[in-house]
């Protein structure tokens, strides 16, 4: 009987045994699988490891190096082992003050010479050297040559915007600006008058009629231009346009002519605190007139001429609270490429405020020309969900106050507001009349010199009753403002920023901002579910059709996704894929509100997001509010800021104070002070962005550079 054979056996007979050379198949090397229960890296764990952080060691142990070079210098000049005087060895101590260093500093010695402060603003553009004690304000505007000036555009149409007759000619006053207009007017006086007799005010019962009637009758004087000793320089165009410059910025831009030959027409690059999108045909045109104000603004205020030198020079650039990425990157880009500059760094308008105004926790209230922003700051830092942004501000108050005035027969009933002396005039008359104070609210007499290039000076007389203090009462009321055009043109140009991994918009939100824009517009999500980015939200039918639709209006390339369910599935959507969806339609929905509340409304929002429920930070926010910006220079505003308050929060009566910055500083000035104050913090201001590090990375740096949540 034969046994059974072993397989190898078997193989050794077919031919098919496997024999061993100690060969290997391939010479490649071969890298064994990694252990999946247990491994680790430390790929940019270390800050050796990011350049960044690696840079500014080096820097630090560089200086250091320096420091002990020259301290051994001075031992061997002076032949001696004691250690130097504390005012020889001043740069040991980074952040020295000057009056400890033995004798101040002055001209380029000075602490900050070379770094430059800007803050640019709808209106203004603050600048100057971190030495320097006060900014230069220029206005933030250029003028090109253009075949009609803005005047002239849209058949002449007037600003404010008047109402017409079926033929063609202007209404009554009491018309000329709608039946909503005249209702909510009408409104206004009367809660004006019951307000001031509960206070035990006098109330005329004729005064309206008073003011309208004198109003009818008063006509202009005349006074010939060599009589007139405030008369103004108008700036001087050459008669050969092929000599006429190409652009004038500033001041010089506000003094043109409006008939000038050739013509120019005005454009302001920002907005509202956006980017002004309405007025511009591409964006490349609109970020080389920012850097085109900038610079000359630096040449002609500061005396910087010549361009290579600026390399020479840090800049300190005033950033939004609620920033958009591409504004902050920008700007980045155009302050190292276009200008120039050797290092820039970054701070937020609210943190800047408190550094200029000694403040270590407060609310800050900046009312602007044109925006309004609301921050808590605690401990030097921004308190991120307490961030309120809101589109109105002087301008605002400018315009619905020649709309009241001419609604009560204003003498000079022609006044347009694109028109360049006009608009001087209105903000002057802005400056000077109105008043948020009841006790000086009477029928007056007041008078103004209307001044326009080429044509006799006119005086002109009129009476004020009411509508001083109704105009700035629109910050309380915004509703009486006119908001029509303010979303025009928005995101025309410049797309909103998106993550490169995940695809969705990654601007920064906050849920103060969230709860801002859900009161006015109810559609909104929530307030929590959107600021914080977690939190798991019901998806609602047809979400992701939604998305999809909003993607491809944004220009983006659709995800590859399958045939989306029936809309009577219940299958479940997963979590990631509906976040997604939540923001694209919050970011989208976010665009076409504007975010319009009360002021007073909107700081209370501010300080509940900012103190997170804790009554004691409650109180410490409502002591400490402190309202900065030139929309605010109006008598009484604040006392009539700290009455609505408390009419709001009738608990913390003793608590809420509304305060001005310390040291008589103008408060138009104050985040730039703050700013240069940054500027000038050597040792501890790891924010510089140099520019060998820049053209390696670029804009990325900024998530290890800011001093917030990038």
């Amino acid at each position: 009987m034969v046994g059974k054979r072993s397989g190898k056996a078997l193989l050794r007979e077919e031919g098919l045994e496997r024999t061993d050379n100690n060969m290997d198949l391939t010479s490649w090397p071969q890298v064994n699988m990694i252990n999946q229960k247990n491994y680790y890296t430390e790929y940019l764990k270390r800050d050796d490891q990011i350049l960044p952080l690696r840079l500014l060691q080096e820097e630090r142990r560089n200086q250091m190096t320096a420091k002990a070079k020259d301290r051994d210098r001075y031992l061997a000049q002076t032949n001696t082992t004691e250690a130097p005087q504390s005012g020889v060895d001043i740069d040991m101590n980074e952040d020295v003050d000057m009056d400890d260093g033995g004798e101040l500093l002055t001209g380029q010695d000075a602490l900050g010479s070379k770094v430059i402060v800007v803050h640019p603003g709808s209106h203004n553009l603050r600048i100057g050297l971190a030495s320097d004690a006060l900014p230069k304000t220029v206005p933030m505007v250029i003028a090109r040559k253009t075949k009609m000036s803005e005047s002239e555009e849209a058949g002449g149409e007037p600003a404010p915007k008047r109402r017409k007759t079926e033929d063609g000619s202007p209404m009554v006053p009491e018309k000329m600006f709608g039946e909503e207009f005249a209702m909510q007017y009408a409104k206004m006086c009367a809660d004006l008058k019951v307000h001031m007799r509960a206070n035990k005010r006098r109330v005329l019962p004729n005064s309206k009629e008073l003011i309208i009637n004198y109003n009818k009758r008063a006509p202009p004087e005349t006074i010939s231009e060599h009589n007139d000793p405030l008369r103004i320089d108008w700036t001087e165009i050459p008669p050969d346009s092929g000599q006429a410059p190409g652009y004038y910025t500033g001041k010089e831009a506000l003094r043109i002519p409006d008939r000038s030959k050739p013509r120019y027409k005005l454009f302001w690059p920002l907005r509202n605190g956006w980017y002004n999108e309405v007025d511009y045909r591409e964006k490349r045109d609109l970020y080389d007139d920012i850097a085109t104000i900038i610079e000359e603004a630096i040449k002609s205020q500061l005396n910087l001429h010549r361009k290579r030198d600026w390399s020479q020079y840090g800049c300190v650039f005033i950033i939004p609270d609620l920033y958009e990425r591409n504004y902050v990157s920008q700007c980045l880009e155009m302050l190292m490429r276009d200008l120039g500059f050797g290092r820039v760094c970054f701070i937020q308008e609210s943190l800047a405020a408190t550094f200029g105004a000694g403040y270590t926790i407060g609310c800050v209230v900046d009312v602007g020309a044109q925006k309004t922003s609301i921050c808590c700051v605690e401990e030097g830092m921004c308190i991120e969900n307490s961030r309120v942004n809101l589109k109105y501000g002087g301008w605002d108050v400018t315009e619905t106050f020649i709309r009241m005035m001419l609604h009560d027969h204003f003498p000079y009933e022609d006044i347009n507001l694109n028109r360049r002396y006009d608009f001087l005039l209105a903000e002057e008359l802005k400056s000077k009349f109105c008043t948020m104070s009841e006790g000086d609210i009477s029928p007056q007499l007041f008078d103004f010199h209307l001044r326009a290039s080429g044509q006799d000076t006119r005086k002109y007389t009129f009476k004020t009753y009411d509508e001083v203090l109704l105009a700035p009462q629109g910050y309380f009321q915004p509703t009486t403002f006119d908001n029509s055009q303010k979303l025009k043109g928005r995101r025309s140009l410049v797309d909103r920023s998106y993550d490169i991994y995940e695809g969705g918009p990654n601007d920064p939100v906050s849920a103060a901002q969230s709860e801002v824009l859900s009161l006015v517009s109810p559609s909104m999500p929530a307030a929590s579910d959107e600021a914080n980015g977690g939190g798991t939200s019901i998806p609602a039918k047809h979400g992701p059709n939604l998305a999809s639709k909003v993607n491809n209006t944004d220009g983006m390339t659709p995800s590859a996704v399958g045939t989306p369910a029936p809309e009577d599935d219940d299958n479940p959507v997963p979590a990631a894929d509906t976040n997604q969806t939540n923001n694209v339609l919050a970011s989208s929905m976010r665009d076409d509100v504007l975010p319009i509340l009360p002021l007073d409304a909107a700081i209370l929002t501010s300080i509940t997001h900012g103190a997170k429920g804790d009554e004691r930070r409650i109180k410490d926010f409502l002591m400490s509010v402190m309202v900065i910006g030139g929309g605010a220079q109006i008598p009484g505003f604040h006392a009539a800021l700290e009455e609505k308050l408390k009419e709001r929060k009738p608990a913390f009566t003793k608590e809420i104070t509304i305060g001005i910055p310390p040291r008589e500083l103008d408060p138009q000035g104050v985040v730039w002070k703050g700013g240069s104050i940054f500027g000038k913090l050597r040792g501890t201001n790891d924010s510089w962005i140099g520019k060998m590090e820049y053209d390696r990375l670029g804009a990325r740096l900024l998530a290890y550079k800011c001093m917030w949540a990038w």
